[in-house]
């Protein structure tokens, strides 16, 4: 069942996700060669608990960590570990923030140093492909209307689109319905009402859509290896507008 969100609500879910974007600002800064991704998940749970929260990654499903940091071919749900990141890699950062009840989420694919051009390509391509579906995640729309602005901007330059994985309902729990793909198939097709609020999140490739679980049964990887993207906001709808609620200072 869709949680329609009323005001009071959405103003808790606004303040954790003004929160989270406090912590992707702080997390931009640190992610440079050689710090670990266990160094930035160890940042991050100060952070949040120093501002009263708690990372709502942390233990669910058994997650061990507060920061999903997935490096390069790694696609999403990366445990952090202390490996230290390169000159080159790319590393998505995916969090959430439990504050007084009320969750937000956001993702970040983040450049460590210089990177190719053909993977800062996939970084802007994808990134520019979220803020195409949140242009279509309006009042009177439908769920697919979104998968379609994010498929109809990155497959026709030949990127491969996560079909396993997608966005979904969020704010009172970590996941909720509606699934929000980044395809437009088959499945639900609900349609956009106010109140709602989504976490909106393509997942793109530099390769195939194919991907696959690593042994520890949490870290997607894509098949081919390629390097892959993820950029994600929180979002309500209303019947006037859409807020994105973990907008960062440095974002449009």
């Amino acid at each position: 069942m869709i949680k329609i969100k009323n005001q009071e609500q959405i103003e808790g879910i606004r303040v954790s996700c003004r929160l989270l974007a406090d912590l992707f600002d702080v997390l931009e800064t640190e992610v440079k060669p050689g710090i670990s991704p266990a160094e930035l998940d160890r940042l991050a749970r100060t952070f949040i608990s120093d501002n009263g929260g708690t990372p709502a990654f942390l233990g669910y499903g058994g997650f061990p960590a507060a920061l999903c940091t997935s490096v390069n071919s790694q696609v999403i749900h990366g445990i952090p570990n202390e490996k230290p990141l390169a000159e080159g890699d790319v590393i998505s950062i995916d969090c959430g923030i439990n504050l007084n009840g009320y969750i937000s989420d956001s993702a970040y694919t983040f450049p460590v140093g210089a990177v190719s051009e053909e993977v800062a390509a996939l970084l802007k391509t994808t990134e520019e492909s979220l803020y195409k579906g949140i242009d279509a995640a309006v009042y009177g729309n439908r769920v697919k209307d979104i998968s379609r602005a994010v498929y109809k901007h990155c497959k026709p330059k030949g990127y491969g689109i996560v079909r396993e994985y997608s966005g979904h309902g969020v704010g009172l729990e970590v996941h909720e319905e509606p699934s929000v793909p980044n395809y437009p198939g088959g499945g639900p097709n609900p349609r956009l009402k106010p109140g709602m609020v989504l976490a909106i999140e393509p997942m793109i490739n530099l390769g195939g859509d194919s991907v696959y679980v690593q042994d520890d049964d949490w870290t997607v990887e894509t098949r081919d290896r390629s390097i892959s993207a993820h950029f994600e906001h929180t979002v309500a709808i209303y019947e006037d507008h859409t807020e994105i609620l973990t907008l960062r200072k440095r974002n449009p």
